[in-house]
C-alpha cells in the first residue's frame, strides 16, 4: 500500500495544478484511479445512518479499510459488503492500530461521541465527515472548528441540504434582498418522532454478549444499561446522548436562514413554550424557542445587498413537538400547505417548515434541507429574475446523501476546488449556535438567557455554564 504522506502530496498537487471534475449518474461505473489516487476510510458506526454513510464513501472509490460498531450485529452485517476491513467496537483502538494506513474517518454515532472521535482523527491529520449535529455540546462545537482549521484537513458535516444547488440558490435569493430585510424566521419540525418527557427507567437489563456497552457509552457517565430505551434510536431524547428535536433537525431546517442571514451567534434566547428537562434526564415533548440575533454584517451577494451592508436585527423561532406559529402567519402560506396545517391540528401528521418574513415577502421551504422554496405572495414574484450565483454548484448528478459524499470525497483528492460548503469552519458555527437553544430549555419557561457567543457564557444565568460543556469520562479526552 502506498503510505499516506505520499497520497497526501498527491493531493496537495492535484489541488494547486486543477483537474476537470467527475460527473456521474446515480448508478454509475468508477473511474480508474491511480495507485497515488487511491484513498482509504475507517468508519466509526455503520448501522443507521453509518450503514449508508460507509456505503457512499466507498462508492466514491474509497478502500474502506476499518468498520467500528459497538454492535457486533452490525459488524457482522457490514462486513459482508467489506470484506477486508478490519472490525473494531472501539474507535480509539481502531484509529490507533489502523494508523497511517487510514485517510478519511467518518464518524456516524450518536451525539455524544462525535467530537471524541472526530478531534482524535483529526489530531491524526485525517480527513473527517461527522453526521449532524456536528457535537453534543457548544464547545464542542468550538474545539471542532478550532481543530480542524489547525491541522488543515478537509471536513465535512452530515447535512445533505448544504450540498443542494436548491439550498445554494434559496441562500443567494436571500442574500440578493428580494425580500426586503427580513426581521423573523420561523422554523418548525415533526420531531420528536423517539421518547421524550419520560424520566430514567428503575433497575437494568443483562447487556448483549453482542454490545459493547462501555463503548457506547464512550465519555458520558455511566448508567446501567436497558433493553431498547437507549441503543440503538431512542437515544435522541436522552440529555447525556443526544441534543432533543432541535439538534437532531435544526441543523437541516434552519440551515437556508442560517446561510442566507448570517444568523450567527444569538445574544438571547428564551424558551417561550417548554415544560423543561424531565428528571435531569430527557428533553420534553414539545417546545418553543425565541432567539435574538443584533444588527449584523451582511453576506454581499448583489448591487441592493451592496449598497446595504447591514443586516437588521432579527428574531427566530423555533417549534417542535406539534408546536406552531400564529395563526395569522399560517394564513398567508399556500392554500395547500395551510390545509396539511389544518389536518396537523386536527390530530394529523406534523408539518414542518421555513419561513423567512420579509419586509418585501416571505420565503417558504417545506423542504426539511432547503432544497426547495416558495416566494410569497407568488403574484408579487411574478417573473421574478434568480441572482446572478455567487456559491458553487455541485457538478455531480445523485441523491443528497450521493452529492455530499462526492463533494468532500474529491475535495480531499484536490479535484473539486470550492471545497465542501459544510466544512467545520461553517457546521461549527451552526452547531454553536443551534445548541445555544437547549440551555434555554433547561432554564425554565419565559427564561431570558443573555449569551456571550465570543466566551460561549450565559452572563445573566451563569448556573447555565456548566452546560456548555462536560467533564468527559475517564479514557475519553479532546
Amino acid at each position: 500500500m502506498v503510505r499516506n504522506t505520499t497520497r497526501r502530496g498527491f493531493v496537495g498537487a492535484s489541488a494547486a495544478l486543477g483537474t476537470a471534475f467527475w460527473v456521474a449518474p446515480q448508478t454509475f461505473a468508477r473511474p480508474t484511479r491511480s495507485a497515488l489516487e487511491a484513498l482509504t476510510a475507517a468508519c466509526v458506526g455503520v448501522g443507521g445512518k453509518g450503514d449508508s454513510d460507509s456505503s457512499h464513501i466507498a462508492d466514491q472509490d474509497v478502500e474502506i479499510v476499518g468498520i467500528c460498531d459497538v454492535d457486533r450485529r452490525t459488524l457482522d452485517k457490514k462486513s459482508k459488503q467489506f470484506k477486508k476491513a478490519e472490525q473494531f467496537t472501539d474507535f480509539r483502538a481502531m484509529l490507533d492500530k489502523l494508523g497511517d494506513k487510514v485517510d478519511i474517518v467518518t464518524v456516524s454515532t450518536p451525539d455524544h461521541t462525535h467530537a471524541a472521535a472526530a478531534i482524535k482523527a483529526m489530531k491524526m491529520k485525517k480527513h473527517v465527515y461527522v453526521q449532524k449535529p456536528l457535537t453534543w455540546s457548544i464547545r464542542e462545537a468550538r474545539m471542532m472548528r478550532e481543530v480542524a482549521a489547525e491541522m488543515g484537513v478537509v471536513t465535512q458535516m452530515g447535512n445533505q441540504g448544504t450540498s443542494e444547488n436548491g439550498l445554494r440558490e434559496a441562500v443567494e435569493v436571500v442574500r440578493s434582498g428580494a425580500l426586503g430585510d427580513v426581521t423573523e424566521v420561523h422554523v418548525w419540525t415533526n420531531r420528536p418522532v423517539w421518547p421524550q418527557g419520560i424520566g430514567r427507567p428503575k433497575g437494568e437489563d443483562k447487556v448483549p454478549d453482542t454490545l459493547d456497552w462501555e463503548s457506547w457509552l464512550g465519555p458520558a457517565p455511566l448508567r446501567p444499561y436497558k433493553e431498547g430505551v437507549y441503543h440503538s434510536f431512542n437515544w435522541r431524547g436522552w440529555v447525556d446522548f443526544g441534543t432533543g428535536a432541535l439538534g437532531d433537525m435544526a441543523c437541516h431546517t434552519c440551515n437556508l436562514p442560517v446561510m442566507g442571514l448570517n444568523l450567527w451567534d444569538p445574544v438571547a434566547v428564551t424558551a417561550v413554550k417548554n415544560p423543561g428537562i424531565v428528571e435531569g434526564e430527557t428533553f420534553p415533548g414539545a417546545t418553543t424557542l425565541m432567539f435574538e440575533f443584533p444588527e449584523r454584517d451582511a453576506t454581499t451577494s448583489g448591487d441592493e445587498r451592496k449598497a446595504r451592508p447591514k443586516l437588521k436585527a432579527c428574531k427566530f423561532y423555533w417549534y417542535d413537538g406539534g408546536n406552531l406559529p400564529a395563526d395569522e402567519l399560517i394564513a398567508k402560506l399556500p392554500e395547500g400547505f395551510r390545509k396539511r396545517v389544518a389536518a396537523q391540528k386536527a390530530g394529523g401528521g406534523r408539518t414542518s417548515a421555513a419561513l423567512l418574513v420579509g419586509s418585501k415577502g416571505m420565503l417558504l421551504s417545506e423542504n426539511d434541507y432547503g432544497a426547495a422554496y416558495t416566494l410569497l405572495p407568488e403574484e408579487n414574484y411574478t417573473g421574478f429574475k434568480k441572482p446572478e450565483p455567487t456559491i458553487p454548484r455541485i457538478p455531480f448528478k445523485g441523491g443528497g446523501d450521493e452529492r455530499q459524499k462526492w463533494e468532500f470525497v474529491e475535495s480531499v483528492r484536490g479535484t473539486y476546488k470550492p471545497g465542501t460548503l459544510g466544512n467545520f469552519g461553517y457546521a461549527g458555527r451552526l452547531t454553536e449556535t443551534i445548541l445555544v437553544g437547549n440551555l434555554a430549555v433547561r432554564a425554565g419557561e419565559g427564561t431570558r438567557i443573555e449569551w456571550d457567543a465570543k466566551n460561549l457564557v450565559s452572563m445573566n444565568r451563569p448556573e447555565l455554564n456548566q452546560y456548555v460543556h462536560r467533564e468527559y469520562r475517564s479514557g475519553y479526552s479532546l
